[in-house]
């Protein structure tokens, strides 16, 4: 059912903007949100925080006469933020609720609106040249990165959907985005380095990813292991290191924090079964211990570790981003001093679900297969599930 196909309810609707539900939540605020979504979608993929208290309750049982019975599960006692897919629903839900003397608001857009919510934060514990952001997407978790330093930049694992985002920044802090660079190729969500390069900014793909099929890997520069860009007085150092997928490259940003992409997690490793499946993933994960072991576990204990994706057991550090030196993890994630064979039984025991439309956005991704903006954009909602567990492994 679309937005318009719902009754217009009689009571004044309050609508509340995701920006704004974000900061109550980040505050600390009790939250209680009725998610008026099917079941299965909010099992895939809802709003989770500890100040949260989430109920779902499909529309579709608001609209039944019987109504009274659905009011039975919902509490009275306070505000209550009705959200959907794109706010059709929830304004109507909210509506019914208020004729019956409920406090509700519901959420402006939804969950694509939730979607589109998109965080700078300082990396204050960086302590290379220049200046380095990190960018957080909530509703999936994906991060990127943004270091600029005396009138140049470059940002690390760009989303197509906020390539308007970075030149604005860009333009904002008076420098010019020099580099867009991709870790690897993505499965959870479309890149933005081909629209970037587009717009001028020089695109960087890993060198060891193009075989994968990637067909526009002559448009742009492709990084070998060793390469370095500059910017400004920051040195990025393209690390390669396999194992989430064949062509998997980390970033060193300038000595100081090493961009991992999916291959290391604050609080979790990567998963291994994407690119090789079930049958691969064995060999694959050997792959990525080596690349633990021997590329990234032996840099300096103070090196910072910024992946490209955070989950709800991930803990912020005290700047607010999702960062921490290896040290901490080497004392903190039992995965990481395991044995070989040890580590890929540890890794592979309960995997979470693959990426929603993961295959699709790969084939984007490689160039294989087109889709449009708003197609892009429904492809990659939801979780992102890139790491070997959805349990924190760093750690009680």
């Amino acid at each position: 059912m679309d937005a318009d196909d719902f009754p217009t309810p009689d009571a004044d609707v309050t609508s509340i903007e995701p920006e704004a539900l974000k900061g109550r939540i980040d505050d600390g605020e009790a939250v209680t949100i009725l998610d008026v979504r099917m079941a299965s979608e909010y099992e895939e993929w809802h709003i989770d925080d500890e100040s949260v208290e989430s109920i779902n309750i499909p529309y579709f049982e608001f609209l039944d006469e019987e109504v009274d019975d659905v009011l039975e599960q919902i509490p009275d006692d306070r505000e209550l933020v009705v959200l959907c897919a794109k706010g059709g629903a929830s304004e109507y839900v909210a509506g019914t609720l208020l004729e019956r003397d409920y406090d509700a608001i519901h959420l402006e857009d939804g969950m694509n609106g939730w979607a589109r919510l998109y965080d700078a934060v300082e990396v204050t514990d960086y302590d290379g040249a220049g200046t380095l952001l990190q960018y957080q997407r909530p509703s999936s978790g994906c991060l990127g990165y943004f270091v600029y330093d005396d009138g140049e930049a470059a940002v690390i694992d760009p989303l197509r959907a906020f390539t308007d985002r970075y030149l604005d920044d860009a333009d904002e802090l008076g420098v010019d985005l020099k580099y867009a660079l991709d870790t690897h190729i993505h499965a959870d969500h479309i890149s933005g380095v081909r629209d970037l390069d587009d717009e001028g900014v020089e695109g960087v793909i890993p060198a060891a990813a193009v075989d994968r099929g990637v067909t526009y890997a002559d448009e742009l520069t492709t990084a070998e292991d060793g390469d370095e860009f500059q910017v400004g007085e920051a040195t990025i150092e393209t690390v390669a290191t396999p194992g989430h997928t064949t062509g998997m490259t980390s970033y060193l940003v300038d000595d100081s924090l090493l961009a991992t992409g999916d291959g290391l997690f604050i609080e979790s490793v990567a998963r291994p079964d994407l690119e090789e499946g079930d049958e691969g993933a064995p060999d694959a994960a050997r792959m990525l211990y080596d690349s633990l072991q021997e590329r990234v576990l032996t840099l300096p204990d103070e090196t910072l570790i910024g992946g490209a994706h955070f989950s709800d057991a991930a803990e912020p550090a005290a700047d607010g981003t999702y960062t921490a030196p290896i040290g901490d993890l080497v004392e903190e994630m039992d995965p990481l001093t395991l044995p070989k064979d040890e580590f890929v039984d540890e890794i592979l025991a309960d995997m979470p679900p693959r990426p929603a439309n993961y295959i699709d956005i790969i084939e984007t991704n490689l160039g294989q297969q087109t889709a449009d903006d708003e197609e892009a954009f429904t492809l990659e909602l939801g979780p992102n599930n890139c790491a070997a567990s959805q349990e924190s492994m760093a750690g009680d």
